[in-house]
């Protein structure tokens, strides 16, 4: 257990925490959100207050948001929750409950605070709010209830109609909150909010928490628990099965139950003040808000016992996610040109084969190959309205695609993804950065017809021989061309399946993040290099995302299905 903050640290909050927050001459730090005729009543309702924070935009799509209430203290400590739950969990009024619970708020001054904005009058949130990420931040209460200050990530919804584009930028964005000097650093503890009442975890559910628990590295798996909300003091015995069947990554106590904490979403309730005099259930509403300070002072004293983990792997696995996608379309791009060439050098053999006597005795015979090379075209910006700087990142010098899809990050070569110590972990020769482009072009491989003559090809094999050996000596350095290209094919397929294995090793969910077709790409050239091993842990891993990939299509085909508009 925690040791508890010492009761001399502690302050009286009773009957202060609204004259705090409204005082008489100063900035008001809360506005009201209740009807104030309502508050006005001799026994009146909870008050409810909305907190005057102080709001940062993040990223240029204001996607990234800051809330601050507090000015921070840069020498006392604090912890980060990232909080994932699917709509009607009660995520939002958990988030509130922490917060009530740090300032000290108590039962008898009969008010309630929000640090999660409110729905606008017409019902509707704004755009950031239901697809952006949102960092709550609560500061100088250190030492009310906790011995620090703290910091919670929330988490739109996954998985909606607005389709993987959605749930691919709010991981986006949590990995560019992970990497700005400004956003977060660590992570204390991830909790997953599912209803205490849950028999078995939704198709959306388990989609949320893959989409979410597959940005992280393994060492993450200890700091992540459950939040099981709208407890009637129950154990909540299917809460937890349904947790563990659905194979979530997450703390295990001593009977390997997922580690839980149950909340009654309680607090912010208010009777109606005549049904209160009428039936006097003011005593049970009272139990449920001690009951669910209880709930969290356990679990901000897990808080205050965990390690903190840096989200440095976090953003390794991240990193390294983009590496693989990138090589493996670059992988895709180089292997079909390699093999371009290969007929390139297949064909030159079979007509130097074929009309061997007609070279013999025409010096300027010609023939028409197929060659491949390479063009610029313009990049598809279209669909992509929340990324300004969508584009791709190319090698001037190796004149090849680095990174490409999915290059939203950087607005110069320098913070591409792809980029580690000022070098390319894409391109042929690793080139530096400066060496790169970031625009609206990318390089196409396409194909045209060209003439050659025999006397080409001795000038570009620089045979200078004469006589009944020089057709050998050109036929010599064709074959090993083709043998150079296969070369660089199976150094190429090497390159890409450490990448995917290094994944795997790191990643608390990396399967999911591996599609099938390039595991398909990978075991095809695999196979070309004869290696029995690697094949079979390649397929091994297919197997695997085939299931993962299979459970995600059902999972978006009933969420689909659930609510069609």
């Amino acid at each position: 257990m925690a040791s508890k903050v010492p009761s001399s640290e502690m302050k009286s909050t009773k009957g202060t925490i609204l004259s705090e927050l409204l005082p008489e001459g100063g900035p008001a730090r809360c506005q009201l959100i209740t009807e104030k005729e309502s508050v006005e009543q001799e026994d009146h309702p909870r008050a409810r207050y909305q907190l005057i924070t102080e709001k940062e935009s993040l990223d240029q799509q204001d996607k990234l948001r800051r809330c601050t209430f507090g000015k921070k203290d840069q020498v006392k400590v604090n912890k980060t929750i990232l909080i994932v739950g699917e709509t009607g969990t009660g995520k939002s009024t958990l988030i509130n409950a922490m917060v009530n619970y740090v300032l000290g708020v108590e039962w008898k001054e009969n008010v309630w605070f929000e640090i999660v904005e409110q729905e606008q009058e017409n019902g509707e949130q704004t755009e950031s709010q239901t697809t952006g990420v949102t960092v709550y931040e609560v500061f100088g209460y250190e030492g009310r209830r906790i011995p620090y200050s703290l910091t919670i990530i929330d988490t739109p919804e996954y998985g909606d109609t607005k389709g993987i584009q959605k749930d691919n930028m709010v991981a986006e964005k949590l990995l560019e909150l992970f990497r700005s000097e400004k956003g977060i650093h660590q992570v204390d503890a991830v909790g997953l909010v599912v209803k205490s009442t849950t028999n078995r975890l939704t198709e959306r559910q388990k989609y949320i928490f893959d989409a979410v628990l597959s940005l992280f590295g393994k060492d993450i798996e200890k700091n992540i628990v459950a939040l099981l909300t709208h407890c009637d003091g129950n154990p909540p015995k299917n809460a937890l099965q349904a947790i563990t069947a659905a194979k979530v990554p997450c703390a295990k106590n001593e009977r390997n139950h997922p580690v839980h904490f149950v909340f009654n979403n309680r607090q912010c309730e208010s009777f109606d003040a005549e049904y209160q005099e009428r039936l006097d259930y003011d005593h049970l509403q009272e139990q449920a808000w001690n009951q669910g300070l209880k709930s969290m002072e356990r679990f901000f004293t897990f808080l205050n016992n965990i390690e903190s983990k840096s989200v440095r792997m976090t953003e390794g696995v991240l990193r390294e996610r983009k590496q693989l996608e990138a090589v493996v379309v670059n992988l895709q791009e180089r292997v079909k040109e390699i093999e371009g060439k290969q007929k390139e050098l297949k064909d030159t053999l079979n007509v130097l084969e074929k009309y061997k006597n007609e070279m013999e005795e025409n010096k300027n015979f010609s023939f028409e190959i197929e060659k491949i090379y390479k063009d610029k075209i313009l990049v598809d910006t279209s669909g992509n309205w929340f990324i300004l700087n969508q584009g791709a990142t190319i090698c001037t010098v190796c004149k090849e695609n680095c990174h490409y899809p999915g290059c939203w990050w950087a607005f110069n070569p320098a913070g591409c993804l792809v980029m580690e110590d000022n070098h390319c972990t894409v391109c042929t020769n690793k080139c530096h950065y400066t060496k790169h482009v970031k625009g609206n072009v990318r390089y196409v491989l396409k194909t045209r017809m060209v003439t050659r003559t025999y006397e080409q090809l001795k000038h570009k094999y620089d045979i200078s021989e004469k006589g009944a050996g020089e057709k050998e000596n050109v036929l010599i350095r064709l074959q090993k061309g083709l043998e150079e290209l296969t070369n660089r094919k199976a150094s190429l397929v090497e390159e890409s399946y450490q990448c995917l294995i290094n994944l795997e090793k790191t990643a608390l969910k990396s399967i999911s993040l591996s599609s099938a077709k390039h595991l398909d790409l990978l075991i095809e050239k695999m196979k070309e290099t004869g290696d029995v091993e690697k094949v079979k842990k390649l397929e091994e891993l297919k197997k695997l995302a085939e299931e993962e990939q299979l459970a995600g299509y059902f999972q978006r085909m009933m969420i689909h299905i659930k609510r069609p508009y």
